[in-house]
């Protein structure tokens, strides 16, 4: 499912028990100098990510002070993320001069602690080659190196390196629950390009050689995937950018089922078993 950029007035753009991909939960919060927003997920933890500008929270008396350090895009340095306990009470302050901030959401009924992940903390895989068209980045928030420390949420920062190419291929899904083969995964995206017109596409394909739907992602572009295989891809001259959510219905790490007509590309694209393993 593609929802189109909207001012979504600081309300869930993918709320509780969304009938797409009711595991994930997804807003995206603007606000100025001084203004705040508080806000509470019962049955779901969640990421606290400015996109750009910098915030203060308090977490039910868990202060953290001056999260997020970028500055006119997601591009302008490095990503921070809060980890924010299932069902907690969350105060967001802004501290810079305005802030955009994603808050990613998983169902999860386990309350664990509240825990920051500073820019030296990321999780950094890169692979994939210019001459594979698959050249990207990723940049784990909450990824294996929390594994001990969230309970279904799975959040990084994907970024296309170089201008065009593809995305999340060779083709997967993961939705189905059929260890050790697959698990079963909602994933929700949020887009942005750079230059800020440039698109992309979004493939949703539901059965192994049928046909399937396609999305024209634009800067902002929300995409819900409950089934189905997923690649995308940017317009050649362009980056893109997409915020990732991932939430388990079983279990917090993450085994992607490949086509089996493109599966054999795993062996041939540059670092992908290392970005495979990263997602856990």
């Amino acid at each position: 499912m593609h929802i189109a950029p909207f001012d979504n007035r600081n309300e869930a753009i993918v709320d509780i028990d969304n009938p797409t991909v009711p595991l994930n939960y997804f807003n995206i919060v603007k606000l100025k100098k001084g203004e705040a927003f508080a806000y509470r997920t019962p049955g779901y933890e969640t990421c606290v990510v400015p996109a750009t500008g910098t915030v203060d929270l308090d977490i039910e008396g868990h202060k953290v002070a001056a999260l997020g350090n970028r500055g006119e895009d997601v591009w302008d340095g490095e990503p921070e993320g809060t980890y924010v306990p299932s069902g907690a009470h969350v105060d967001m302050v802004c501290v810079s001069d305005d802030c955009e901030v994603f808050v990613a959401g998983a169902r999860c009924q386990d309350v664990l602690d509240p825990f920051t992940v500073r820019s030296a903390d990321l999780d950094l895989v890169q692979y994939g080659s210019d001459d594979t068209k698959t050249h990207r980045k990723i940049k784990h928030i909450l990824g294996q190196k929390q594994a001990d420390k969230v309970g279904r949420l799975l959040v990084s920062e994907l970024y296309t390196v170089g201008a065009g190419g593809w995305s999340g291929f060779p083709s997967h899904k993961h939705d189905t629950d059929r260890l050790p083969t697959e698990t079963h995964h909602d994933e929700t995206y949020n887009f942005r390009f750079r230059p800020r017109h440039g698109s992309g596409l979004q493939m949703l394909q539901r059965e192994d050689g049928q046909p399937g739907d396609a999305y024209h992602i634009v800067d902002g572009s929300t995409i819900c995937i409950d089934t189905g295989y997923h690649p995308c891809a940017v317009l050649p001259g362009y980056e893109m950018y997409y915020f990732t959510i991932l939430g388990g219905a079983s279990q917090r790490p993450l085994v992607q089922y490949f086509q089996p007509s493109h599966a054999y590309q795993i062996e041939t694209i540059p670092g992908i078993k290392d970005m495979i393993a990263k997602f856990k």
